[in-house]
């Protein structure tokens, strides 16, 4: 018998014109982006549907948009197959913001609430660090391990005359397939790239972010974050989640909460993450919203499994069939 895991995009995965087919084509769909709208109070659905590129990418935006997505993309394909998530999923997990839609979808927030914290988490992400003071690369080739050596390298910046200085360098993301993300101040973000091609890395390429996420810079972030989930209530998922920050199950409100904050901060544990859901059992995944990057991602850390992604009516028709 199949094993299945949910999974949820992070950013990175939005375009504009994502979830429009969804909203013409199914009144639930409807339903979920103008609640998102109406918790936000602004036409964020416009905004995904028709807007400009750059406003849409703006972490403040992108992050409650790629929710809306995804939970709508849940509530047709749970309409449409007269099932709920919890009758199929025996886990969820979620990339970086992808893990409030994978706590929405198991019942933890509810949708407006979800929007309204990844409205927030993205602003405190963009105020924590002034524009152009930090940075991220993609690392293509490494392991964590050569990655870790990598930044501690590019860590330190040394000025002749002067005592060496350590600057923020740290592992953002471990994506598996050989693709790390490091992430901290700018300067120390191109050293890493030039310290990593010295090293035969095959690729180091400096990513069109807005901020530095996942690193110690975000502690300001993780505060704000502290202080809003504090004052929220979480339910019991109705399926364990695999947090970033553990790659491990977690189903204690409490423990989620902690969580969350740490993973402002904290490195996305993604190819352990794969791994761990992997060594529970599951042998199917199914990317749920915009894109197919976590799709790709879980292939190249374990060939094994297979995954579907669903983000359009006809994706969700294909999903139904094997579901």
């Amino acid at each position: 018998m199949s094993v299945y895991a949910f999974v949820f995009p992070g950013q990175g995965s939005q375009s504009v014109g994502m979830g429009l087919a969804l909203s013409e084509a199914f009144g639930i769909a409807r339903e979920v982006f103008q609640e998102v709208d109406d918790a936000l109070g602004d036409h964020l659905s416009k905004l995904m549907f028709s807007g400009e590129p750059a406003t849409l990418t703006r972490t403040e935006n992108a992050q409650p948009a790629l929710m809306a997505v995804s939970m709508a993309t849940l509530r047709v394909l749970e309409s449409e197959g007269g099932f709920t998530l919890a009758d199929k999923a025996a886990l969820v997990a979620g990339h970086s913001l992808g893990e409030y839609s994978a706590l929405a979808a198991a019942g933890s927030f509810g949708i407006a609430q979800a929007a309204r914290l990844l409205r927030l988490r993205g602003q405190a992400m963009q105020r924590a660090v002034p524009a152009g003071e930090g940075g991220m690369a993609a690392l293509l080739g490494v392991d964590l391990d050569q990655a870790r050596a990598i930044c501690e390298e590019a860590a330190i910046l040394r000025v002749e005359g002067q005592p060496d200085r350590r600057e923020e360098l740290e592992v953002a993301n471990d994506n598996g397939g050989g693709q790390v993300v490091v992430s901290g101040k700018l300067s120390a973000v191109e050293r890493a790239i030039v310290v990593a091609k010295e090293k035969g890395v095959k690729r180091a390429v400096l990513l069109p972010v807005s901020a530095p996420f996942h690193c110690s810079l975000m502690r300001p972030a993780a505060d704000e974050m502290a202080e809003a989930l504090d004052r929220e209530d979480i339910e019991v998922p109705s399926v364990p989640l695999i947090a970033n920050v553990t790659a491990a199950k977690v189903t204690d409100p409490a423990t989620i909460r902690e969580l969350l904050v740490k993973q402002v901060t904290g490195s996305v544990r993604w190819r352990e993450s794969v791994q761990a859901m992997a060594s529970m059992g599951v042998d199917h995944v199914i990317e749920l919203g915009a894109g197919k990057v976590l799709s790709g991602v879980v292939k190249r850390i374990d060939s094994s499994i297979t995954t579907y992604n669903a983000g359009t009516p006809d994706e969700i028709d294909a999903l139904l069939r094997v579901l």
